[in-house]
């Protein structure tokens, strides 16, 4: 399995058969490596419904033919732009032919503004438990930090948890570095974070602050290896 980070919330999971992309933000997102019409993707995984999360997800979904995982109103909203979609909701998990995929709670909001500025109510905001060859990976989605962590901690054995920093719109990284202590994953993966300057932040003084798990600043495009 190869997992790659791509700038924003982009994460690329690379399996023995498939490719998976969650929130790919490509363009606008000007930390990210990826090129929207090249990008390949078997299934994408979207926590919620901001633009600058679904990203390229229509044009992404329709090239490749890949099916689209997300909560259920947006899963709903983007099947009615010819989209292949599976809903879920907080709480279910379902095992997919590349893994399973549990969606788990996050304080944020959630709506899709279209090019007319028509704003789409997209249900409920959420994080990804995504388990994958024995390996357990939580991408938090955009949240605030709500003591639930700590049960999600102590359920799951989290091999990889890419947390946001950036603050404004998310946790920042003070209130990040008590959500690392609570789901006490192996490996954490610092996210949301320079694209815009409301969330500018800086990643090597966050990690630095890690006391539970390896933390590491992952650059657009790098590989995040096990160990």
């Amino acid at each position: 399995m190869k997992i790659s980070y791509h700038g924003h919330s982009v994460v690329k999971v690379e399996t023995g058969s498939s490719t998976i992309l969650i929130d790919p933000f490509i363009t606008g997102n000007s930390l990210c490596d990826l090129q929207a019409d090249t990008v390949k993707a078997d299934y994408i995984l979207l926590t919620h419904g901001h633009n600058d999360h679904v990203g390229d997800t229509v044009e992404i979904a329709k090239r490749n033919d890949a099916m689209v995982i997300a909560p259920n109103e947006l899963a709903d909203y983007l099947a009615l732009q010819s989209v292949k979609t599976h809903g879920m909701h907080i709480g279910g998990s379902r095992a997919f032919d590349f893994g399973k995929v549990k969606f788990t709670q996050a304080f944020h909001g959630s709506s899709f503004t279209e090019e007319d500025g028509t704003i789409i109510y997209t249900g409920m905001p959420a994080g990804i438990l995504l388990t994958v060859e024995d390996k357990t990976l939580y991408h938090l989605g955009d949240t605030a930090l709500f003591t639930d962590l700590k049960m999600y901690g102590e359920m799951h054995d989290i091999d990889m948890a890419f947390v946001p920093i950036g603050d404004n719109f998310t946790m920042g990284p003070e209130d990040a570095l008590i959500a690392t202590d609570w789901i006490k994953s192996k490996v954490v993966v610092p996210i949301h974070y320079n694209t815009f300057p409301v969330i500018k932040q800086d990643p090597v003084a966050f990690v630095e602050k890690v006391k539970t798990g390896k933390a590491k600043v992952v650059n657009p495009g790098e590989q995040i290896e096990f160990n």
